[in-house]
């Protein structure tokens, strides 16, 4: 074959170079802890209305794989997309974005005593 007509993983997938995954990512807030190494994430998208143009606020809740449990109620997270893991948990917790101000008022008071 010429070297023309090989293709190399980087040709087809122009992402593959800089590391990135094609897996989609969304950001929202904890709103659920109950569940052993789950968290429920509810993220806020906003959309324009078809016919009135308005942007309308539309809440959808995640079901994300937590493996150390260390998110917390109201964290603001950053969940990607994964393979099926349960009935219900198709994401993965990546990263937590920023911690309730709650959690770091329960963590002062108990390195305190």
């Amino acid at each position: 074959m010429s070297e023309a007509t090989q293709t190399s993983p980087e040709a087809t997938n122009p992402e593959a170079k800089n590391g990135e995954s094609r897996r989609n990512e969304k950001i929202g807030h904890v709103i659920s802890t109950k569940m052993h190494k789950t968290i429920v994430d509810e993220v806020e998208m906003r959309k324009a209305h078809p016919k009135y143009k308005r942007v309308m606020k539309t809440n959808k809740k995640f079901y994300a794989h937590d493996e150390q449990n260390t998110a917390r109620i109201g964290d603001m997270v950053r969940i990607r997309e994964t393979r099926p893991l349960s009935k219900l948990k198709r994401w993965n917790l990546e990263e937590i974005i920023r911690r309730s101000a709650l959690v770091q008022a329960e963590e002062a008071v108990t390195a305190a005593s």
